[in-house]
């Protein structure tokens, strides 16, 4: 009896670890390689649309959002960048963005290690940035942030994409 009460509470418990384990909004990865090795790396948690409305509704249009979700997304370059033509030092920095229904702007900001809302880092930001907006050919389903083999820099969710052109400063 003892055994069985045992091997009940065994199973329960790894039942309630797996469920605490799959987050909705897990951690997520994007970066880019540079020919001569330095790097972008993007680190964010992906959330899911879970048949919500996104932009204009969870995301208000015209507000400061963490581009992602829990903790800020984090923006490190071991390269010197132009990013949408703003010079960006190599350096570990955080990104938020401001959406709107025909423009975004990409926000790079110093201060790093905050969660990501209320935004209340204006003085600390390195710039702001036009973002080009697109439709997507079909829903996406998990926030995406991913870099094409250019280094272009696209956020994808819901029918929306914006994406904004990086280079290696020279």
């Amino acid at each position: 009896m003892f055994k069985r009460l045992a091997i009940v509470t065994l199973f329960f418990l790894a039942l309630t670890t797996l469920a605490a384990a799959q987050k909705p909004s897990p951690a997520a990865q994007a970066q880019c390689k540079f020919s001569d090795g330095k790097t972008i790396t993007v680190d964010y948690s992906s959330p899911r649309m879970r048949g919500r409305k996104i932009f204009g509704d969870l995301v208000p249009y015209g507000e400061v959002w963490r581009t992602g979700a829990n903790e800020a997304t984090t923006f490190v370059t071991t390269a010197n960048l132009t990013v949408g033509g703003k010079s960006v030092p190599a350096g570990n920095y955080t990104m938020f963005t401001v959406p709107n229904q025909g423009s975004w702007k990409l926000i790079i900001n110093k201060k790093t290690g905050e969660w990501g809302i209320p935004y209340k880092y204006e003085a600390d930001e390195l710039g702001r940035v036009d973002m080009k907006v697109s439709k997507t050919p079909s829903a996406v389903e998990n926030f995406t942030i991913a870099f094409d083999q250019a280094c272009t820099l696209t956020l994808s969710w819901e029918n929306t994409q914006a994406a904004v052109k990086i280079a290696e400063a020279k």
